[in-house]
């Protein structure tokens, strides 16, 4: 049988089989990424295991400020879960295949429901950072795409991409944000290549397209977990507006500081769906 190949020396079936192996008898049922400046939730879980990714065969490091570069198993909500702190980005110079790789190590563990999370820079009008909007499409402008190739082992070739979040999620994350009187607004989100901000010109463009918010993230895995079947609920922290749309200059640091902000809604805002048990 073939094996597909990861970042590095090490298989996915080999990563899976070392991390099923530290998690000893302990099976998560719902994945959950987290995004720049959004770590802070995986303190929240009960009895956890930490697993840097230096250790896990196959994976590169997370070089990003606000990426942790771990992975921490346990109980949120009495939900078992498994949290991805910190990911692969295609603006770093990684392949798409190795972008996706944790949320194929997701499928691979039988995890069957993911929660992503980004942070973006808002372009609809009217928005007020920082707040959080579910995703409710999503519009591929990285070029790129982790299904290139002979099929991995375990995917779709040709997945529907016509419902890419999950309506039932969606609902529930409704619920959840009603019942903590957190403003969940909704809307599409354009995936970009970055590393640098967008020009004016260029968030024009993507407001003429349709995009509510911009980032560069988040995409690649969700077409990854399309194909494995795995449903997707994505959230987006708006940590900014777009160029063009505020007149201040754009930073990282601004993104990371204002998702430290709106992690706690964030937080509220998961807890309240896995509560409503979405397995």
């Amino acid at each position: 049988m073939s094996v597909e190949r990861g970042a590095g020396s090490g298989s996915l079936r080999e990563t899976a089989a070392f991390i099923a192996q530290r998690l000893e008898s302990f099976s998560p049922k719902i994945g959950i990424v987290l995004g720049s400046g959004l770590g802070g939730l995986a303190s929240a879980v009960q009895d956890g295991v930490s697993l840097p990714y230096g250790e896990i065969p196959g994976f590169p490091q997370a070089n990003v400020d606000g990426h942790q570069g771990v992975f921490t198993a346990g109980r949120l909500d009495g939900v078992p879960v498994l949290m991805q702190g910190g990911r692969f980005h295609l603006y770093e110079g990684h392949a798409p295949a190795t972008v996706v790789l944790p949320i194929r190590i997701c499928a691979a563990l039988g995890i069957e429901t993911v929660i992503i999370t980004n942070a973006a820079g808002g372009i609809r009008f009217g928005f007020e950072p920082p707040l959080l909007m579910l995703i409710a499409d999503h519009v591929n402008l990285t070029w790129q795409n982790p299904l290139v190739g002979p099929v991995a082992p375990g995917d779709e070739r040709f997945p529907d991409m016509s419902s890419p979040y999950d309506a039932t999620l969606r609902a529930m994350a409704r619920k959840a944000a009603l019942e903590a009187k957190i403003v969940l607004e909704e809307g599409v989100y354009a995936g970009v290549m970055g590393p640098h901000y967008e020009t004016p010109a260029e968030i024009r463009m993507l407001e003429r397209l349709g995009a509510d918010a911009v980032g560069m993230s988040t995409v690649p895995e969700v077409i990854a977990a399309r194909a494995r079947g795995v449903r997707v609920l994505g959230i987006s922290a708006i940590t900014n507006r777009a160029a063009g749309i505020s007149q201040s200059k754009l930073s990282h640091q601004e993104v990371l500081d204002a998702g430290r902000k709106v992690s706690a809604d964030l937080e509220a805002l998961i807890r309240g769906v896995l509560r409503q048990k979405p397995l």
